[in-house]
């Protein structure tokens, strides 16, 4: 019943997102809720490092209870985490966790905004995070982000004294915090953006403890809280029909590539912030304590307070219209205040809620949801007041070509329909994420300083709707996006995206060769436009050949695709390098690839990245071709066993028998497959039974956390939590002469070179005498950890649990770890081992 009841109201508050770009259609009770917030001026920053970090009970509590500005700095965008529902990692999963980010906002009621740092794996201490990110360029954008939001109170996730004890991007999150805290104030700090911002003070910095912080809830029962702030954030929202802590869970279950969909919490539940710096705690009660948060704040707010408090006072639930007349007297003046900071941010609030008291729909929608330089657009512009305020339609307009004069009197519930053109310029960019428009660094994105914070890129093409109501000029800017509708799903939005004419990608983004032997590679042109002529060659490496050189791209409709095949010749040894194709079109040449990504719980994407393909001329040696894998948390392990020559077919547990494992000679389990599969748990010992006839078991990396089963193998084997993040970390050979180092391929120190990220995560650190080890690899200034791959002979085959990265090594065509896999793939091969010596 919990689980029916859930969905129901993830179905209710995610209607907007999966449909990202719908107008809003508020009830009463939100435009209510809405003055209530117009008439708080204070603001609320909370700061950690990630996406899904955010603690959105708080993030909800301060803007749904406490009425407060409340926003979410995420210093990074999540690229190095893992992906439990698709197979995009670094890049593009950031853009999705971006995303989800934006999502959980619009249900918690936050804002969200970002630095430039760039997630790139787990970090064991702040010193080795702020060096690859870069601390100074990190300190600014945090200095920017609190003198443009201006927040009067500020709120650490993370503890900024406990260096070491946590990943260090959390720790750094909060030490950057803490010094960014007097910096916002400082004029000899980030001088230069004083040019587009000014100074800011804000009033006090708080950390969010919680007994998990503390070690146990014992210890945290019998800490001093003389210095703390706690509050009940699971207070009932009567106009919502629903908790802060359900509405808090309903956001964080938007965190969906991260495995975070959970059941609602309700009921009483406290929260404490600890007081760090700045004006020192009245009471222990209230954040804002001693801070105006009135319309008093702003010199001449008093007589805008006037006429706004009393809306909300006498708030006429059955016809909110009735207050526009004074919500326009109240805009009016507040055009004349000089703090132009809340002139801006109340000023947007007030238009909001004058377009929803007057039950405006002002919608410009595109035939299609992309287009190309050049290009004219036919929309269909819809205006409609379901009021009987005086508005008039004066006229609508873009930025660049688009000037219309009506001056139509939009009567109550009278649609009015029209019909423009637009035209796409030769010098608007195509839409991509901005922070992928330049290559970064391994811990830093490059941006043009206009867009520093902003969680995504500003839409180029929006439509201006000019109205008089009641006489007073109102601006209202509506972004361009395409309205459809599908038999299955009903009515849709899209956003309105602008795309290169031409863009390509090869279907391989690594092309492993396990011999000389020529292959054919498919690569996929796209066409922008009507009509695309000209032609693609292939970018390679000096001592590898493509045939033919070029070939004629013709593709006669837009949004059509052409497929073309070249012939790659590998050298005779082993070589890898890059190919990447170039469309020429007339004298432009393009050489990005189109990315779409598409979930309904986030808005459609494009992304624009350089379309390249690692190709890998390997000399690896394997045994056993049928290989059965069970998927876990979206890796593309199978597609990389193919690419070596292994027949892959990916197995449903719930299906799994003797008999349909009696074909294959070896089971491959995909990362956090114990964490997430269900069936698992019953089909342990069907496995156990194909290794003890002779079968190969492979597990790879598992969290200890949420396991399905306590007996992932057939002997005693605990995970922990060990891990070794930095990729160049020595390996040692524990057990030099082992099959495993030595058979098919003699394993060395070379094979372990370019790889990607980390050596490997979630090491067991407990195993029975029936395991042996093989690696041995720490981190600088730890312990040796020995767990990252072991072995045991089980009946007449092996069982084999490793927590290496080959998820983020075959992705990267790292030769190393196909040479390795093939390895495990391989163990007790006897005539292959016979043939091996033989051959040397």
């Amino acid at each position: 019943m919990q689980k029916s009841i859930l969905y129901l109201l993830i179905t209710v508050f995610t209607f907007s997102i999966s449909t990202a770009q719908k107008p809003k259609t508020p009830s009463s009770s939100e435009i209510y809720e809405s003055i209530q917030k117009l008439n708080f001026l204070g603001s609320v920053l909370y700061i950690a490092a990630h996406p899904d970090d955010e603690n959105t009970r708080l993030i909800s509590y301060m803007s749904n209870h406490v009425k407060a500005r409340t926003a979410y700095l995420s210093l990074t965008r999540g690229d190095g985490g893992q992906n439990l529902i698709g197979t995009e990692i670094r890049e593009l999963l950031g853009v999705m966790r971006t995303q989800e980010l934006l999502a959980a906002r619009r249900i918690d009621g936050g804002e969200q905004l970002f630095t430039r740092a760039n997630d790139f794996g787990y970090s064991k201490h702040p010193d080795e995070t702020l060096n690859i990110w870069d601390k100074e360029t990190v300190l600014s954008d945090v200095v920017l982000a609190i003198r443009k939001f201006r927040p009067d109170i500020i709120i650490n996730r993370f503890d900024h004294r406990t260096p070491g004890s946590t990943h260090g991007h959390h720790t750094s999150s909060a030490m950057l915090s803490f010094e960014a805290f007097d910096l916002a104030n400082d004029n000899s700090a980030y001088p230069a953006q004083l040019k587009e911002t000014s100074l800011w003070k804000p009033q006090r910095l708080f950390f969010n403890t919680s007994w998990w912080f503390y070690g146990s809830q014992e210890k945290f029962e019998k800490a001093d809280k003389s210095n703390m702030i706690s509050f009940d954030i699971g207070t009932y929202y009567p106009l919502k029909g629903l908790s802060n802590n359900e509405l808090a869970s309903i956001a964080s279950s938007q965190h969906l590539c991260q495995g975070f969909g959970r059941l609602a919490q309700r009921g009483t539940q406290q929260e404490y912030v600890e007081f760090l710096k700045g004006e020192a705690l009245t009471n222990n009660e209230n954040v804002f304590a001693g801070i105006d948060t009135s319309w008093n704040r702003v010199k001449g707010g008093k007589a805008i307070g006037n006429i706004l408090y009393t809306i909300e006072k006498n708030f006429n639930f059955k016809n909110p219209s009735e207050h526009i007349s004074q919500l326009i007297e109240a805009y009016k003046l507040l055009q004349n205040i000089e703090d132009e900071h809340w002139k801006a941010q109340k000023t947007k609030e007030l238009k909001a809620i004058i377009e929803m008291c007057a039950g405006l729909y002002l919608e410009a929608s595109a035939k299609t949801n992309w287009a190309t330089q050049g290009e004219s657009i036919n929309l269909s512009i819809e205006v409609l007041n379901r009021s009987k305020t005086d508005i008039t339609l004066v006229s609508y307009n873009n930025a660049r070509d688009l000037n219309v004069s009506k001056n139509i009197v939009l009567k109550n519930n009278v649609k009015f329909s029209f019909k423009e053109a637009i035209k796409i310029n030769n010098d608007v960019r195509p839409t991509t994420p901005y922070w992928l428009n330049e290559k970064g660094s391994l811990g830093m994105y490059r941006a043009d300083e206009k867009y520093i914070g902003l969680p995504e890129t500003p839409r180029t093409f929006n439509i201006d709707f000019n109205l008089l109501i009641n006489n007073v000029p109102i601006t209202f800017t509506k972004h361009i996006i395409q309205r459809f509708s599908k038999p299955d799903k009903g009515e849709l939005y899209r956003p309105f995206e602008i795309i290169p004419e031409a863009s390509a990608k090869i279907s391989e983004k690594v092309i492993v060769f396990e011999n000389d032997l020529q292959r054919d590679v498919t690569v996929i042109v796209k066409s922008g436009r009507d009509n695309l002529e000209g032609h693609i060659e292939l970018c390679h490496p000096k001592d590898w050949s493509v045939y033919p050189e070029k070939q004629k791209v013709n593709i006669a409709h837009k949004g059509e695709e052409q497929t073309l095949v070249f012939t790659i010749i590998p050298p005779k040894n082993q070589s890898e390098g890059y190919i990447s194709p170039i469309v020429h079109i007339n004298d432009k040449n393009y050489t990005k690839e189109l990315i779409e990504i598409d979930y309904e719980h986030i808005p459609f994407q494009t992304v624009l990245l350089p379309s390249e393909s690692k190709i890998v001329r390997l000399n690896i040696k394997k045994r056993g071709e049928n290989i059965a894998y069970i998927a876990g948390a979206g890796d593309v392990v199978p597609e990389s066993l193919k690419q070596i020559g292994y027949n892959v077919l990916t197995i449903n547990p719930e299906d799994m028998t003797p008999e349909t494992l009696n074909r294959f000679d070896a089971v491959v389990v995909g990362i956090r497959a114990y964490n997430t599969v269900e069936a698992l748990q019953f089909k342990q010992q069907v496995l156990f039974d194909f290794v003890a006839d002779g079968g190969n078991m492979i597990v790879q990396y598992n969290t200890s956390y949420r396991l399905k089963t306590d007996k992932l193998a057939p002997y005693d084997l605990k995970l922990s939590r060990d891990r070794v993040t930095d990729e160049h970390a020595e390996v040692r050979f524990l057990n030099p002469q082992h099959e495993l180092l030595n058979y098919p391929n003699k394993i060395t120190q070379q094979d372990f070179k370019g790889w990607t990220q980390e050596r490997g995560l979630y090491f067991p650190n407990k195993w029975s005498k029936e395991f042996t080890p093989i690696l041995s690899m720490n981190d600088k200034n730890e312990t040796p950890k020995d767990g990252s791959l072991l072995v045991a002979k089980h009946g007449k085959g092996y069982y084999i649990y490793t927590g290496l990265s080959f998820f983020r090594e075959f992705p990267e065509g790292v030769s190393g770890a196909y040479r390795l896999f093939a390895n495990m793939l391989s163990i007790g091969k006897e005539d292959l081992k016979l043939e091996t010596k033989l051959n040397d």
